[in-house]
């Protein structure tokens, strides 16, 4: 069980040849206070599911307590069915950066156009360098929350 500490940031352009890995991801409980994801994980021909629970983030939005375990896949895909949708679909992006990993969201379906980078910190005032593809930092924004997303989706929002 662990403390989970990253920022989140928009992006001005996908840095090129990365592969992806595709996720869908649904809620079980979709609250502030403590939220139940489940996501299946797919690259290359195989597929895994994964079932997180995570705790309310501290006043910065950082910092949170996350658990995380891989389930049978099948298992997944029946708690997927049970969430409410429409599911979170994106495909998701390693970079490298300063010996940091960024990890970087480009969504679709409802939130189609939507592509956010998040670095896991060891410490909330962890100094780093940002990659050059950064643009405006969205920690703590609530909207850009995945849980948010099935709420109020990334296509329903006004320029």
């Amino acid at each position: 069980m662990a403390n989970e500490i990253e920022r989140k940031f928009l992006i001005k352009s996908l840095p090129s040849d990365m592969s992806g890995t595709t996720m869908r991801q649904g809620y079980l409980q979709p609250e502030k206070e403590r939220a139940v994801r489940v996501r299946t994980v797919e690259k290359d021909g195989s597929k895994k599911g994964v079932l997180t629970i995570k705790g309310m983030g501290n006043k910065s939005g950082m910092s949170r307590y996350e658990f995380e375990t891989e389930i049978p896949t099948s298992d997944a895909d029946h708690l997927l069915s049970l969430c409410d949708q429409p599911l979170i679909e994106k495909t998701r992006y390693k970079y490298k950066h300063d010996n940091l990993i960024w990890e970087i969201d480009e969504f679709h379906g409802v939130n189609d156009g939507l592509v956010v980078a998040e670095v896991e910190l060891e410490s909330e005032d962890q100094q780093f360098e940002k990659p050059n593809f950064i643009s405006e930092e969205v920690t703590g924004q609530v909207k850009y929350y995945n849980m948010m997303l099935l709420k109020n989706p990334y296509s329903t929002w006004k320029n």
